[in-house]
């Protein structure tokens, strides 16, 4: 099972996800989870944010689709509801949100892929959904989610089981390209490009700060699984 940090491909997320994501929220795939994309880089479409020193992300909902006769995206609110009267993403995300907050029961799991350059993608872990709102920017309605990331093995109804101990902190976008460039896009001890993993050189779990490019490497699968939270 994929585990987070791992940098692939748009292409290989569609393979782990067994779809052609289109979009960048996809509700409830069919597998137990939803998925979504973001993107935290200057000029991104949506304003997504981190918090907590990366445990909690805020993502925000996206707008109406462009077409040929709609009025510009960014300067209507983000839609509820399709023209049908059934929900938009943002409406079935809305309502999972409210859900769990009123019986704080199973919330909704959600797989996080970073797009971090040009065709470098991240997988940033799994989170769970806790709350949505909507608020006010430039004089339209946007919707805000707030997602916080599991940090542990438990997983709601013990399905899809996740390990992943030095990454329960999402790398800032900014760290992550730094790292990337830095090493050439391959692992620092065998010099692969393939499987590439964001490795904290200090685990975590011993005080390891995912903030800054130095306590951060690319390791391969492989170095990756053998360092475990060994210090080198």
């Amino acid at each position: 099972m994929i585990t987070a940090g791992k940098i692939i491909s748009y292409l290989e997320v569609c393979q782990e996800e067994s779809v052609n994501l289109q979009r960048g929220m996809n509700f409830h795939l069919g597998s137990g989870y939803s998925v979504i994309l973001m993107s935290l880089r200057r000029g991104a479409p949506y304003a997504d944010r981190t918090e907590e020193n990366g445990q909690i992300l805020i993502y925000e909902g996206h707008d109406i689709p462009r077409t040929d006769t709609s009025q510009n995206p960014k300067a209507v609110d983000q839609p509820m509801t399709n023209p049908s009267g059934s929900l938009t993403q943002n409406g079935l995300f809305y309502q999972a949100a409210s859900k769990y907050k009123e019986t704080r029961d199973k919330p909704e799991l959600i797989r996080v892929y970073e797009k971090i350059h040009a065709g470098i993608w991240v997988y940033n872990g799994l989170f769970k959904l806790t709350d949505a709102w909507q608020e006010l920017s430039k004089s339209r309605k946007i919707f805000k989610f707030k997602l916080e990331i599991l940090d542990d093995t438990t997983r709601v109804n013990n399905e899809l089981r996740e390990k992943s101990p030095e990454n329960n902190r999402i790398i800032p976008s900014s760290v992550k390209l730094e790292v990337w460039k830095r090493g050439k896009g391959r692992c620092v001890i065998c010099g692969s490009k393939d499987n590439l993993h964001y490795d904290h050189i200090i685990p975590f779990s011993k005080g390891g700060s995912s903030l800054v490019a130095e306590n951060i490497q690319l390791l391969c699968v492989r170095h990756n699984l053998a360092k475990r939270d060994k210090i080198e």
